[in-house]
């Protein structure tokens, strides 16, 4: 076997602790479009904090810190979000495991191969879940998951079925019936989006939201898929057979998972077969899939309006709104949302913003900036932040993280100035190492060999001054990276 391989499992008996657990399985994923300007396609909603000062995908993993019931995390993600999901579980001391997905084949593939690792670790179930759900009520959610294993342990699957609240027509339902494991129930059907009246008609015979929380043994699982998409089974076998594993990171095998058709995971499996039972939530769930479902969990004011940040409303009702930059007054309105950041704004009537994912498309494919990128671009070392552009100068913001470093590189379009106003940066160029500290500044010519680097305890706070002809990301050539990166 070669070095860094996955391999086969491990012989049973297997660190024999860990057969008691079940291994969360955490998908991260999407382009953020619903909830744009917040989430974008470089900061989607699940890093985002949209309800308190942690995000969803921080809240995520402390509701199955407890390790008495679940093995360490599995993030199933792509290469663009590893590092901040590593940086995030590092904020709250949570260790995980990242399985990276070589392209989006939608959550069929992602679960298939994040079964497969499992039962490489020896797991007796695995519980596979978004990363950007809200869920109040934590040890009514790991209660369910207690409940649902009587149903795992004789080969079903489970999911979670949400009590609806109101007749939703964005969610799927779940019809149960006939037989029974304490509260666990057999599930009969799973029901696509209906129309309000069909909504309606629902709730009256029983029929929960499907939350898409999936409980079952990774073996039970792939028996499914290999028996309803059996090349996506293959591939995600073949992914994880020839993966390259660095650290605690697990890199699929491109070539064998991008032969797994792109399906969801209830359409390839849940929808077909016979295994599936459902649990009924006792915990509050919203999938936060749209601002009107941030007005519908905020703490309203006495109008039935939620605001956060630096916001002035007077005469409004009924509406959501948020700043998180310029102070922001709102007047005279209802029923409408209002997001300003600072660099774009939304401000649209509740009943279109369904709207939005349509209009987000629009503005990318026009190729505005603020489309798809945030205002402040996170990197494995740290972030930066654009201060100030024109035709042929760039001003940034840079912020390394304490022992963060850049990766050894230069540019061939654009020469750089660097003024270090917080902190003490280690610079490297053309060889030569020194050391600046606050106030200081060097200047990198064109082509200079260069690498910024952060060696103390404290964020180094940068401002960098580009001049050239081209001042784009992609004007750079790599020496070296300690983040792997090409």
């Amino acid at each position: 076997m070669t070095a860094g391989a996955i391999g086969p499992a491990p012989p049973f008996g297997y660190i024999a602790a860990r057969m008691s657990l079940i291994t969360p399985v955490i998908l991260v994923g999407g382009s953020g479009k619903r909830l744009w300007p917040l989430s974008r396609e470089s900061m989607p909603k699940q890093f985002v904090p949209l309800l308190g000062k942690q995000s969803t995908f921080q809240q995520t993993l402390m509701r199955v810190a407890d390790r008495g019931l679940f093995g360490k995390p599995v993030i199933a993600t792509n290469d663009a979000y590893r590092f901040m999901a590593e940086q995030q579980a590092k904020e709250i001391g949570a260790e995980i495991d990242i399985v990276i997905e070589p392209e989006r084949r939608d959550s069929g593939p992602a679960m298939a191969a994040a079964a497969v690792y499992a039962r490489t670790l020896q797991a007796k179930a695995v519980l596979a879940m978004a990363s950007d759900h809200m869920v109040i009520g934590d040890e009514e959610f790991r209660s369910a998951c207690r409940d649902g294993m009587a149903a795992v342990e004789r080969g079903g699957i489970v999911t979670f079925g949400i009590p609806p609240t109101e007749p939703k027509t964005d969610y799927g339902y779940i019809r149960p019936g006939g037989e029974q494991i304490g509260p666990v129930q057999k599930v009969t059907a799973f029901v696509e989006k209906p129309n309000a009246q069909t909504a309606l008609r629902y709730i009256a015979e029983g029929l929960f939201w499907n939350a898409s929380y999936f409980l079952f043994a990774p073996e039970v699982l792939l028996s499914e898929m290999a028996r309803f998409e059996p090349a996506m089974a293959a591939a995600a076998e073949e992914a994880v057979a020839k993966a390259r594993k660095t650290g605690s990171t697990v890199f699929l095998d491109a070539d064998a998972f991008k032969k797994a058709p792109a399906k969801s995971i209830d359409y390839a499996v849940m929808e077909r077969t016979d295994k599936c039972w459902v649990i009924p939530a006792k915990f509050r769930w919203s999938d936060l899939g749209t601002w009107d479902a941030l007005l519908d969990v905020g703490n309203a004011d006495s109008e039935g309006n939620v605001t956060e940040g630096p916001v002035e409303i007077d005469h409004v009702r009924n509406s959501y709104v948020r700043s998180d930059g310029p102070l922001t007054a709102v007047i005279g309105v209802e029923d409408v949302v209002v997001v300003a950041m600072n660099d774009a704004m939304l401000v649209g009537h509740r009943n279109n913003l369904p709207r939005l994912k349509d209009v987000v498309q629009r503005m990318t494919d026009g190729k505005h900036r603020a489309a798809t990128e945030h205002v402040v671009m996170h990197r494995p070392w740290g972030s930066y932040q654009d201060i100030d552009r024109g035709e042929r100068f760039r001003a940034k913001r840079l912020t390394v993280n304490p022992k963060g470093k850049l990766s050894l590189q230069s540019h061939n379009r654009r020469a750089e100035h660097w003024v270090v106003v917080k902190g003490t940066a280690e610079v490297t160029l053309d060889g030569k190492i020194m050391t600046l500290h606050e106030n200081e500044s060097i200047y990198i010519p064109m082509g200079g060999i260069h690498r910024l680097a952060n060696p103390g305890s404290e964020p180094l706070e940068v401002v960098e001054v580009q001049t050239g002809d081209y001042l784009e990301e992609d004007d750079i050539v790599r020496y070296e990276d300690i983040y792997a990166r090409v």
